[in-house]
Formats: C-alpha cells, structure tokens, sequence
C-alpha cells in the first residue's frame, strides 16, 4: 500500500526537479548545488556500488568470511555522509560502505575487517570520525547517545560556530527499531537535548521480516513519542537526503537537540551473504524498487541539465578500476599473527593476558614442527 506520509523529495524517478510540499524547507539547499557537487554525488554512488559488487563477489570466491551488501541504498548513505560535517562524529551499523568512503576508509579495509584480520578495521580519529562497524543491532544508538552527551558535557557544541561546533549521526536499520537499545537511546537522546540526528534507513526488511510487520505506523513518527521532530525522506534520492540531513544536522550543532530522519530506500540485494532474499520476497516486489534505483535517477537528473555519455562513461570507468585495486588488494592480504588477538585488550599489561597468551603459544608448540 502506497504511503500517504508527507515524504520529502526534490527530483523524481525521472530525474526531473518536482519537490514536494514536504519539500519545502529544504529544497532550496539542495536546488543550490552546482555541477562539480551533483557530480561529485553520483560519482561517490557508483564508487560505492562498485566495491559493494565487488566485495560481494570477493566473499562468494571464498576471500573474505562475510558482506553485507549495500546495493540499492546509496543515495542514502552518500546524501546524508556528505552533509556532515568534518568535525561531526559518525556511528555507522554495518551496512554503511558508501559513508565509510566518503570519510575517508579504504575499501581493503572494509574487507580487511569482514575478512576478520583486524580488530575493528581502523583508528576513527585518523579516518573522519568514523567509528567502527557495530553487528549488535543497534547497540550503536546507544553508544552514539553517549558521545553525543559527553560532547555536550564538553562545551564542544552549540557555541555559536558552525565550523567548530560538533553533532553526531547514528545509522541504522529498519530492525533496529524494534530493539530495546535503540529506544533507550531516543529516550536519553530527548532527555538530555543531545547534538545528534537518528538516521534509519528503512530498506523495508528486516533479514526476512518485512517493516508491514515490523511497524503498524511509519517509523518516522515515533519520533514525536520521545519528543523530537521526525522526518521522512525519499532515501533514492541524493538531493532530499542530503539536504533534510544537513538541515537537521545544523539545528542539533545549535542546541535544538537530536531528530530523526526515516529514509524509505531498499535493500536490492540480500542481508548479507549468508542470506537468500528469493525466499521471502517476491520478483515484482524487487523490480518495482529496481526501477527507482538511486543512480539511475542521478544519471537522469544530470542528463536533464546538459551531462553527456562521456561524463558517465569516465564515472564508470573511475569506479571499475577502484573494484579492480580492490581485489588486487584483497588477494595480497596476508593473515595477521595470533598474538594479534591479545593486542589492545587494556591499555597496560595484565597477567591474565599474558597467560593466555602464553598458554595458546605452548597448544600450539605442542603440535610440533610443520604442524
């Protein structure tokens, strides 16, 4: 059943610019724009779709352990990364590739981490902020709302200068919605008027349950329950993401406290590769999502203002050779040593540590040589 919500859109499936009441406070930001920036964008979502494609592959081959796919939702991720700030510190679930780019990780670090020979992938005060990938569903709003408060705590925001002053933005999932985690986390959100804004992306299932059961109401109204404005945002498209976040994103750097935004997107390829979606979805269902994919809709736009083949070829042939680096990479990655696993449990020595470390090194001695 169609949605009757105000959904906040600023180009059509077609391309073309028709924002919609909803609209309203928003599109002028997005509307500013100039070419370098509406180019920037695609480039960023078709970067993203290729080493999502690529690593999906990667994992089928037998390289790394797990991915979760991020096809389909890329106007979601790079719309709202790109309206962050650099000083903004960001929460990312585990879906949130086209962000992690955009912040500055490496692909091969993605990989490296589904590839389980790291502890969490990289340091986020040397890569934009960006903090590691959570599984726990949701246990990552809560975490945020914790740094959003101590951020408050420090003074470090709603001082008055928008170049300095910080925020916080969480992603998650429609699923998470429905975890404890994530409504104590709106709750002490609220509470404390935290410099945060809460980013679900509804891609509509959670695993294999569909959000028609999940929710009997929009999940963008729950925001008003907790007492914090929400808004719902047309997640295929890059303009609205982008500008409903940066909006939102401003007022919790000048003190007015966090919000919601729901992106209705879709997850056009499986959970994760240990999942199969031809089970519980229908073939209608992925095409009709299908043919509102995000970057098609940006290619269209850009065509609309004057872009030729040769814009969209050089774009494409830009994201292949990064899908092709990758794999290159991915395929020189080495296995860490064991001794990894016992590095930065605490910050300083401890013997428990240490004989474990040492009980794992005489196991293993005991195999003998070429073992």
């Amino acid at each position: 059943m169609a949605s009757t919500d105000p959904t906040v859109r600023i180009i059509g499936d077609d391309g073309v610019v028709a924002p919609t009441e909803a609209a309203e406070p928003y599109a002028e930001r997005a509307l500013a724009l100039g070419e370098d920036d509406l180019l920037g964008l695609l480039r960023d979502m078709v970067r993203t779709r290729a080493v999502d494609v690529e690593a999906a592959n990667l994992q089928r081959q037998g390289h790394l352990a797990l991915w979760a796919p991020s096809y389909g939702q890329e106007a979601a991720q790079i719309g709202s990364g790109r309206a962050a700030r650099s000083q903004d510190s960001i929460f990312p679930a585990y879906r949130e590739h086209g962000v992690a780019m955009v912040r500055g990780i490496a692909p091969v670090d993605l990989v490296r981490m589904m590839r389980g020979l790291t502890h969490s992938g990289w340091d986020p005060k040397e890569h934009g902020n960006f903090r590691q990938y959570t599984l726990v569903i949701g246990s990552q709003t809560l975490h945020a709302t914790g740094y959003a408060m101590g951020v408050q705590f420090d003074k470090a925001t709603a001082t008055g200068s928008p170049e300095t002053d910080e925020a916080v933005l969480v992603y998650f999932g429609d699923g998470a919605t429905a975890q404890g985690d994530t409504n104590e986390a709106f709750v002490f959100a609220a509470s404390y008027q935290t410099p945060q804004v809460f980013f679900l992306q509804n891609n509509h299932w959670a695993i294999s349950v569909p959000v028609s059961r999940q929710s009997r109401t929009p999940l963008y109204r729950r925001a008003a329950g907790f007492g914090m404005p929400g808004v719902q945002v047309d997640g295929n498209d890059v303009l609205a993401v982008l500008a409903v976040t940066g909006a939102l994103l401003d007022d919790a750097r000048a003190g007015n406290g966090p919000a919601l935004i729901e992106a209705l997107t879709y997850r056009v390829g499986a959970h994760t590769t240990a999942d199969d979606p031809t089970r519980y979805r229908t073939e209608q269902e992925l095409a009709e999502w299908t043919a509102r994919d995000p970057i098609l809709r940006m290619r269209r736009h850009l065509e609309s203002r004057g872009a030729g083949p040769e814009v969209f070829e050089a774009v494409d042939a830009e994201a292949a050779e990064l899908a092709s680096e990758l794999r290159t990479q991915v395929l020189a990655l080495q296995d860490p040593p064991r001794s990894l696993i016992f590095d930065h449990v605490y910050s300083e020595p401890n013997p428990d540590v240490a004989a474990q470390q040492a009980w794992l090194a005489d196991y293993e001695a005991s195999y003998g040589e070429g073992a």
